[in-house]
């Protein structure tokens, strides 16, 4: 018969101690979130002596947390960024970044691994998000797959391609201003990037001012120096496209990333609109990672 130590009762005073340690740090952490006080900490400590309880266990049980409270103070433990909703000013779209335990965020994960194995496994470092249509969800798509990119510890930078529609300055909630456009424009000297709070690994560029002719300026060399150039300073660079049905500004995009990761929507998308995107894509040079149905 195969012998099993159990997963409760430590088998050495390492791991006594380090079970110990976690739990002392996680009160630390609930502590400084201003979620515990110090005479609640007397009475967590008591609780779980007398009930032999891990501290969050203990906080759960006298009702001075919530659930929700400890997974934000294991996720800072485990350096797993993510704000809850409650906190949030980012748009309920980012589910990878407002709620990491649903089942839309656990979908989300397998298209990354499948990215992971399928592109970037292969020295990749670009990829381009895009659809045949508007509403099938290539901006909700490319932004949480930032996010859980940046929640692996990767350098990633989302770049909003879709100078008509741009949506990522709203998704993140990063208001107005400079970007992509004036950089290609060259209106502006430096590189208009922006930080995400939370997710110190995660830089946003927007779309930039709407200029009046997009394809224009993301057919120019400057575009293809730009991305080599900030291919040596991230992990992942994802890019949001224009949908094909609204404007051919995809195919440059697509042609200079590589690949394209098509998203579609259940009871939206129709056959013959992907099919034809799909060919575009090829004529470009760029090969069809994928393609993810939303919900």
């Amino acid at each position: 018969m195969n012998s099993f130590s159990s997963t409760h009762e430590p088998s050495s005073l390492a791991e006594t101690t380090s079970s110990i340690r976690v739990d002392s740090n996680i009160g630390k952490l609930l502590q400084d979130a201003g979620k515990l006080k110090l005479q609640d900490m007397e009475r967590v400590l008591k609780l779980q002596q007398e009930q032999n309880l891990r501290f969050g266990e203990a906080a759960l049980k006298l009702g001075l947390v919530t659930e929700a409270d400890i997974q934000q103070a294991l996720s800072h433990q485990f350096e797993y960024p993510y704000i809850p909703a409650s906190e949030a000013s980012l748009s309920p779209e980012l589910t990878a970044a407002t709620d990491p335990y649903s089942k839309e965020a656990e979908a989300l994960r397998s298209v990354r691994s499948e990215l992971l194995m399928r592109w970037f496994h292969d020295g990749h470092k670009t990829l381009a998000v895009g659809s045949a249509r508007a509403d099938e969800g290539a901006s909700y798509l490319a932004a949480n797959l930032a996010v859980l990119f940046a929640q692996m510890g990767r350098k990633v930078l989302l770049i909003d391609a879709n100078m008509r529609q741009p949506r990522q300055q709203d998704i993140f909630n990063l208001g107005s201003g400079m970007g992509l456009s004036d950089i290609l424009a060259e209106r502006v000297p430096s590189l208009q990037v922006r930080t995400v709070k939370s997710f110190p690994t995660l830089t946003v560029l927007p779309a930039g001012s709407p200029p009046p002719n997009p394809a224009e300026l993301l057919a120019r060399p400057s575009f293809g120096a730009l991305l080599s150039g900030l291919e040596t300073s991230y992990d992942i660079i994802l890019l949001d496209t224009a949908p094909s049905q609204l404007s051919s500004d995809f195919q440059p995009v697509a042609a200079r990333a590589g690949g394209m990761l098509l998203a579609a929507r259940r009871n939206v998308s129709r056959l013959a609109p992907l099919a034809e995107l799909k060919e575009k894509i090829t004529l470009t040079g760029a090969q069809v990672v994928g393609a993810v149905v939303l919900d």
